[in-house]
C-alpha cells in the first residue's frame, strides 16, 4: 500500500513517477478486492488514508486514467467501477535465463509469459497475482503482474560476500537475478564464504537489491551436509520436527493394543512379505498371498494403517499436512513423520505384529476379480525381500516363497497387459543412484532400471489404488457423492504431442495419432519398437514432458497416463499425506460415516505443491552429486550423447558416468551456432554443421561448481 509519509518526502525530491505506478497498483487492489463496489474519489481517497487536498487530486486523476484505459467505468453520479472483467489469475514465477518470467498456474494450459521489463521487482518463486492481457503473438499467453502475494513468508539461501560496512548474499538459485543486500549487524555473525538463509525486510524502490538479513547460519560451503540443507531451505522444506510433534509421535507404544486386534481381520498366520529397495527403512506395504480351493489366489495388499496413530487435527497430523510429502535426497531421507512413526510404529517390518489397512483380491491367474474386500487387519510379515532377491526367484523359480512370488507375478503381468491394452502407458523407468563411502562421498553412479519385481510391487500397488478409487467414487443408484483426493492426469495437450512427433521424425520414426485416446497406443508401438535404440530413455522423456503432469484435485477427471477412470493414492501413508486423507475418507465409507473434512480441495492444491518442492530437491539433490563425483576429474575427456538443445547451448549426459553436463554455446570455439527451433538443432552460421539431441559427441569436462550445481563441458571436435 502507498507509504504516504514516503510519498510526502519524493515529491519534494520531484520523484512523483514511481509513486503514481504504486498509487495505480493501489487504487486497483481497492476494486479487485470489492469488485462490486461504485466509488468516488473521496471514498478511494479514504481507503487510501489520503487528506492532502494535492494527492487527493492525483488519486482523481488516476482514476480518470484507468477509466480512460477501460479498466474503469465512470458512472453518471461520478463515481468509478470495474469496467470489465478482472481476468485475474494466481501463479508462480518462473524467470528464464534472458530475463523473462513465466507465470505457472494450473488454472491454463500454458504459463503466461512477463516480458523482462516488468519483472522489476518480481523474483523467481514468488507467488503472484497476474492480470492477462492480449498478446500480439496467437501462440503466446501475456500477463502483467499486479501483485506479489507472499514475498514477506519466503526465505532464500546463498553464500555471504562481507564487505567493510556491509555484506551481501550471492543467492544459491541461477534465476534469482539479484544479490542481497545485509546491512552492518545483520550478518548474524556469519562470515564470508558461508551458506546463509535469508529473510527480506525491505525493498526501497529505489534500490536494485533488496535489505535482507541473516536468519541462519548453514555453515561452509564445502559440506555436503551444508549444501543438502541448502537445498531444503532453497525449496522451503523443514529438515526438523517442532518439539510437540515429536513428543506425541514418542507416545505412541509399539505393542498393539489386544482390544483393537479383536476389532480386525487376522492376517497373521497369512504368507506375507514385503519387496523394497535395500536401503529402504519406512516399509508402506506388505503382499499376501493365499491359494483357494476354487482355484482363486487371494492376494491382500496390505498398508500401514498410519491413520489409526495419527489422528485428525493432532499436531502430527497438522504437521504432516503441512510437509505434504516425504524428500528423498540422495543421501537422506525427510520424512513427512517422525522416525518413531516412519521407521518404527507404522513400518510393515518383519517378524513384527502391525496393524494395516487392506484391499484384498480373490484373482484369476489371468487377474480377473472375483471378489475384493477394503478394511481393517493385522499382519506379521514372514519376511523382507529385496528387489534384487525377488528378481533372481522370479528368474530362477527357486528361493524363499518361490511358488507364491512366481505365482504373483504372472498375475502382475496379466494385470500390466490388460492396463496397456486400455490405454495405459507402458513407461521403462531408469533411475539414477549414488553408490557413496563412509563419509557421504560419492565413489560410484549408475542406472538402476525396473525389472520384474519392482513391476510385481507396482502392478498391485495399482490395483488396489485404482479399485479404492472406484469404491469410494463410483456413485450409484441414491447415493451422494463422497469427496475424495483422487490423483488425476489430464489428456495430453495436442499441441505438445505435435512437437514430440517433429521430435520423433529426426530418428525417422513417424508418429501419427487419430484420438486422445490413440496418443498412448501410438506411444507404446513406438516404444516397443525402439526399446532396444540407443535414444530410447531420451525418446521416453520428451514422451514424458508431452504429457500433462499428474495432481491431486478432488474433481475426478481420471489418470490418462494409466488408463484408469477412477484413480487414488492409497498405499504410502507413511509418505504422502493424500494416502492418510485417502485411508480416513475411505473409511468413514465402509462405516456409512460422513466425516467432515474441511478445505479438501484446498489440500489437494497444497500437497500438489508439496510435490513439486520434492521433486525440485530431489533433482537438485542428484545435481550436487553429480558435480561432486565429477569434481576431481577436470580436463578428463568423455563420449556422450546430446540430451537437450537450448538458444544458449547443448545438454551432453556421458556415457562412462551417466552425469549430464552444458556446452554453452558461447564456449564453442570454431564456429558461431544458433539454435533453430524449426530443425531442433544448433547451427554453425559458417560451417553449416548440425547437432541434434541422440547426437553423440566427444567432451572435455571444463568445469564443475559444487555452489551452483553445474557441470560445463567443452565440445571436441576431431
Amino acid at each position: 500500500m502507498l507509504n504516504l509519509k514516503r510519498f510526502m518526502g519524493k515529491q519534494k525530491q520531484k520523484s512523483n513517477k514511481k509513486f503514481g505506478v504504486q498509487l495505480e497498483e493501489d487504487i486497483r487492489g481497492i476494486f479487485r478486492e470489492n469488485p462490486k463496489a461504485e466509488l468516488n474519489y473521496k471514498q478511494v481517497a479514504g481507503f487510501l488514508e489520503i487528506n492532502d487536498k494535492v494527492l487527493r487530486k492525483l488519486v482523481f486523476d488516476t482514476l480518470l486514467d484507468l477509466a480512460e484505459s477501460g479498466y474503469l467505468k465512470q458512472t453518471q453520479r461520478g463515481k468509478f467501477k470495474i469496467g470489465k472483467r478482472l481476468n485475474l489469475i494466481e501463479g508462480t514465477v518462473d524467470v528464464a535465463r534472458r530475463g523473462n518470467g513465466f507465470v505457472i498456474t494450473d488454472k491454463l494450459d500454458q504459463d503466461i509469459m512477463i516480458p523482462a521489463k516488468h519483472m522489476v521487482g518480481v523474483l523467481h518463486g514468488d507467488r503472484v497475482l497476474v492480470e492477462l492481457k492480449t498478446s500480439r503473438r496467437a501462440n503466446r499467453t501475456e500477463g502483467r503482474i499486479v501483485e506479489v502475494l507472499d514475498r514477506d513468508k519466503r526465505k532464500f539461501v546463498g553464500t555471504l560476500e562481507k564487505e567493510r560496512k556491509h555484506a551481501f548474499v550471492v543467492p544459491d538459485d541461477f534465476k534469482m537475478n539479484v544479490d542481497f543486500y545485509i546491512p552492518a549487524g545483520k550478518e548474524k555473525n556469519a562470515v564470508s564464504g558461508e551458506k546463509v538463509i535469508v529473510k527480506i525486510t525491505d525493498w526501497p524502490e529505489s534500490a536494485k537489491s533488496p535489505f535482507a538479513e541473516v536468519v541462519e547460519v548453514l555453515g561452509s560451503v564445502e559440506s555436503n551436509d551444508v549444501q543438502m540443507r541448502s537445498i531444503l531451505a532453497s525449496s522451503d522444506i523443514k529438515y526438523e520436527f517442532p518439539d510437540e510433534v515429536i513428543r506425541q509421535a514418542n507416545l505412541i507404544d509399539m505393542q498393539l493394543d489386544p482390544a483393537e486386534i479383536e476389532k480386525r481381520r487376522d492376517f497373521r498366520d497369512t504368507l506375507t512379505f514385503t519387496i523394497d529397495p535395500i536401503d529402504a527403512k519406512d516399509f508402506d506395504d506388505a503382499i499376501s498371498v493365499e491359494q483357494l480351493d476354487n482355484g482363486l489366489v487371494r492376494v491382500g495388499v496390505h498398508i500401514a494403517d498410519v491413520a489409526h496413530y495419527v489422528p485428525q487435527g493432532s499436531a502430527l497430523d497438522i504437521e504432516a499436512k503441512e510437509r505434504g510429502n516425504s524428500v528423498y535426497l540422495v543421501d537422506r531421507v525427510i520424512p513427512m513423520l517422525p522416525e518413531h512413526l516412519s521407521n518404527g510404529v507404522c513400518s510393515l517390518r518383519p517378524n513384527e505384529e502391525k496393524f494395516v489397512f487392506s484391499a484384498v483380491f480373490d484373482l484369476t491367474e489371468q487377474g480377473e476379480i472375483k471378489k475384493e474386500w477394503f478394511g481393517k487387519g493385522v499382519i506379521n510379515s514372514d519376511r523382507r525381500f529385496i528387489y534384487e532377491e525377488a528378481q533372481i526367484i522370479i528368474e530362477t523359480g527357486e528361493g524363499d516363497h518361490a511358488e507364491e512370488i512366481t505365482q504373483c507375478d504372472k498375475i502382475a503381468k496379466n494385470l500390466r497387459t490388460e492396463r496397456l491394452s486400455k490405454g495405459g502407458l507402458e513407461i521403462v523407468s531408469s533411475e539414477l543412484r549414488f553408490e557413496l563411502d563412509d563419509k557421504g562421498m560419492p565413489i560410484n553412479v549408475y542406472k538402476k532400471t525396473s525389472k520384474d519385481a519392482n513391476k510385481l510391487i507396482e502392478e498391485f500397488m495399482l490395483l488396489a489404488n485404482k479399485r479404492v478409487g472406484r469404491f469410494v467414487g463410483d456413485v450409484k443408484g441414491n447415493k451422494k457423492p463422497v469427496s475424495l483426493v483422487y490423483r488425476i492426469h489430464d489428456k495430453p495437450d495436442k499441441e505438445k504431442v505435435e512437437q514430440f512427433a517433429v521430435f520423433v521424425s529426426k530418428f525417422g520414426q513417424p508418429f501419427r495419432f487419430k484420438n486422445d485416446r490413440d496418443i498412448a497406443f501410438q506411444m507404446n508401438a513406438l516404444f516397443k519398437k525402439m526399446k532396444d535404440d540407443g535414444n530410447f530413455n531420451m525418446i521416453q522423456q520428451m514422451a514424458i514432458k508431452s504429457m500433462a503432469k499428474a495432481v491431486y484435485d478432488t474433481d475426478n477427471i481420471g489418470h490418462y497416463g494409466l488408463g484408469f477412470e477412477y484413480y487414488a493414492h492409497f498405499t504410502s501413508p507413511i509418505r504422502r499425506y493424500a494416502d492418510l486423507l485417502v485411508h480416513r475418507i475411505l473409511f468413514d465409507v465402509l462405516n456409512g460415516k460422513r466425516t467432515a473434512y474441511p478445505e479438501l480441495n484446498k489440500i489437494a492444491v497444497h500437497i500438489s505443491a508439496t510435490e513439486r518442492k520434492a521433486v525440485d530437491a530431489e533433482r537438485s539433490s542428484r545435481k550436487y552429486f553429480q558435480a561432486q563425483y565429477l569434481s576431481d576429474q577436470i580436463g578428463e575427456e568423455f563420449t556422450g550423447f546430446i540430451t537437450g538443445i537450448t538458444d544458449w547451448g547443448m545438454y551432453v549426459e556421458m556415457h562412462e558416468n551417466h552425469c549430464e553436463g552444458m556446452v554453452p554455446l558461447k564456449a564453442i570455439k570454431f564456429d558461431q551456432f544458433y539454435f533453430d527451433e524449426a530443425e531442433y538443432a544448433l547451427i554453425g552460421r559458417r560451417s553449416g554443421e548440425s547437432f541434434t539431441v541422440g547426437d553423440e559427441v566427444k567432451v572435455r569436462l571444463s568445469r564443475v561448481s559444487l555452489v551452483k550445481k553445474q557441470i560445463d563441458l567443452e565440445l571436441l571436435i576431431d
